[in-house]
């Protein structure tokens, strides 16, 4: 049913490659599609997706590095924190300053803050973190916007070009290290390594939680429940806990950045349509690790959810790297009649219905023309593991690589098409 074949994509930048070490983040394999900003930024993104590589990619005459995840210098940062203004003081004017992993030291943001508004200071701040929620519980401060807000996600298939396997992504996922391991053995410990740091440094050590035994298995049924329509209430009775805890568990995924919600678009108000959100897991890898299925080849029944969870991912992230604007929303009626993604910005709306198969049936289309029929969206797409671009009426059906290219460009969130130019100067591709 679904198809093996891997039509190479259009490069990305050109790449770099390095040699993989197992107990620390490689250097940059693949250029990044994150633009690095021209002013102090934060940028979040789950561990090992390469926040502190590109950093140095990127930053590689940085004045000063700080690594909170030194004991030594977050130790002396902890004790002190306005040692960072006398070693600002100290830099040459317009000097980059690198701190990674900042959630760890709250406090030295109000010294950045102070920096930032002293006179005759210049100096600009890249400030990395894999997880928001210390800071959220702190009240950090978060530089009252003057400082941007990016995100980094695991390797896009944009990046790693001719490289990319699509069913090497759906079973392993696309983090930087899983990649770059030699072996498939390799890579299975590396998804058991990823999840074992997760609930020891991420959760344990930070006392996100009190009762470690139930967050691991809502962990296990978060995995199972990828891609669904949440029912808070059925998870709680599956874990054996409240369901209040159930909704803080999934704000850790969140806040810590390893899962995500669709929210449900309501559009038509004489309509019964779904509105609970769906969630999602930021890698197919670690998805399928949490669920104990890292071992096997996805079965045909898992497949169709793990395209549908890579593809989402993707869109989320090129969106973010594109600085596109566009919101994402499923579209759901109590009948059963959907379409997997809804991209919108402003009063512009298009639909995209997602399908693992290398052949589009006419019925996929059921809730494209649905939408299109009523007016609620401007266009309709579909996506698929085929090789052939389709015609449906109206509706568009395209392989997944020139979705892929079209979500880079902002194609679906653009009113100007065929060829025309786009906003940064590219060649639309829809």
């Amino acid at each position: 049913m679904d198809g093996e074949a891997h039509p190479d994509l259009s490069p990305a930048d050109a790449s770099v490659k390095f040699t993989v070490n197992l107990t620390e983040e490689p250097t940059p394999m693949y250029a990044r599609l994150l633009s690095l900003p021209s002013q102090s930024f934060f940028l979040f993104g789950p561990r090992g997706t390469g926040k502190s590589m590109w950093l140095s990619h990127v930053l590689p005459d940085a004045a000063l590095n700080i690594d909170l995840l030194r004991s030594s210098t977050y130790l002396a940062y902890k004790r002190d924190p306005s040692l960072l203004g006398r070693e600002v003081a100290a830099l040459p004017p317009g000097s980059w300053v690198v701190i990674d992993e900042v959630q760890k030291a709250p406090e030295l943001l109000d010294e950045v803050h102070a920096l930032m508004f002293a006179s005759g200071h210049d100096t600009r701040f890249a400030l990395s973190g894999s997880s928001a929620r210390k800071l959220k519980k702190s009240n950090a401060n978060m530089l009252a916007g003057r400082a941007w807000s990016k995100r980094m996600f695991p390797l896009s298939a944009l990046e790693t070009s001719e490289d990319f396997r699509l069913e090497e992504a759906l079973r392993y996922g696309q983090m930087p290290l899983r990649i770059n391991a030699a072996s498939t053995a390799d890579q299975v410990e590396f998804l058991d390594a990823y999840v074992e740091t997760y609930l020891r440094e991420e959760i344990w050590q930070e006392a996100l939680v009190r009762n470690l035994d139930a967050f691991h298995r809502f962990l296990s049924v978060a995995a199972v429940v990828n891609g669904q329509i949440l029912n808070l209430s059925n998870i709680a009775r599956d874990v054996g806990v409240a369901r209040s805890t159930v909704q803080g568990y999934f704000s850790i995924l969140e806040d810590t950045l390893i899962g995500w919600q669709l929210p449900a678009w309501r559009k038509r108000a004489k309509v019964k349509e779904v509105a609970h959100p769906k969630f999602y897991l930021f890698d197919c890898g670690v998805q399928r690790a949490l669920a104990g299925l890292h071992r096997d080849k996805p079965s045909r029944g898992e497949r169709g959810v793990l395209f549908e969870t890579w593809l989402l991912n993707e869109f989320r992230a090129l969106n973010a790297y594109g600085s596109h604007g566009a919101e994402m929303f499923y579209w759901r009626t109590e009948s059963g009649n959907e379409v997997d993604l809804i991209f919108k910005r402003g009063a512009w709306a298009t639909g995209i219905e997602i399908k693992s198969t290398t052949t589009w049936n006419d019925r996929f289309n059921k809730g494209l023309r649905t939408l299109l029929d009523a007016g609620d969206i401007d266009h309709a797409f579909g996506v698929y593991a085929g090789e052939r671009e389709l015609r449906f009426g109206d509706i568009r059906v395209l392989p997944y690589q020139k979705a892929l290219q079209a979500a880079w460009q902002g194609d679906f969130i653009a009113e100007a098409r065929n060829g025309h130019s786009s906003p940064d100067g590219g060649q639309h591709v829809l």
